[in-house]
């Protein structure tokens, strides 16, 4: 059983485009890369345990906006260099927090923004929980490899760049996670 990629949502022919536009300083192209592509690095920080997830997701497309320019590529190689730095503020963020003094008894307050659905968001928030204990549960470079292979989009190729890890290493880094999800799947009785 090997994990089938997963594409998340994709801009598509308007992407050069929109792109070019983006570097020349167009806001609403920014904007629209954004909103695109935004919901997928922030439930990929998340996952891996962010202290601030939302405000990491800033960081990242500061990031991306201020090297914008330099960028060349299709849509997957943009979304491939996206999670590269997603992934290396991330490790900078965990080196941070390495740092600072834990917070005792800390706890985090939602957003009160206005909810929609109640189930919905009950069911959402259930998965994500479940995912992220899951994750946890890996080794910390299989869990990077099957977030961003199932959360990111992308492929072995792109993650091994992402990750500074030959290939070989991602695939064989993927199989152990697999066979790790799938050991504990059936420790708990869930069916294939």
């Amino acid at each position: 059983m090997t994990p089938t990629r997963r594409r998340g949502p994709r801009i598509g022919e308007t992407f050069p485009t929109l792109l070019a536009a983006a570097q020349r300083g167009d806001g609403p192209a920014f904007e629209q890369l954004y909103r695109a592509l935004a919901p997928a690095v922030a439930g990929y920080l998340r996952l891996q345990g962010a202290s601030d997830s939302d405000g990491l997701t800033n960081d990242v497309f500061i990031g991306v906006f201020t090297a914008l320019a330099s960028f060349r590529g299709d849509e997957e190689q943009f979304r491939s260099w996206l999670f590269t730095i997603a992934h290396r503020r991330l490790t900078d963020d965990r080196r941070r927090q390495g740092r600072r003094p834990a917070v005792a008894d800390g706890v985090a307050v939602e957003d009160a923004a206005p909810a929609g659905d109640v189930e919905d968001e009950a069911l959402r928030h259930i998965g994500t929980e479940r995912v992220r204990i899951l994750a946890e549960g890996l080794a910390p470079d299989q869990r990077d490899v099957i977030l961003l292979r199932m959360v990111g989009g992308l492929s072995v190729e792109q993650v091994a760049e992402a990750l500074g890890k030959p290939q070989t290493a991602v695939k064989a880094l993927q199989r152990r996670a697999v066979a790790a999800l799938r050991r504990r799947f059936e420790r708990e009785g869930v069916s294939r």
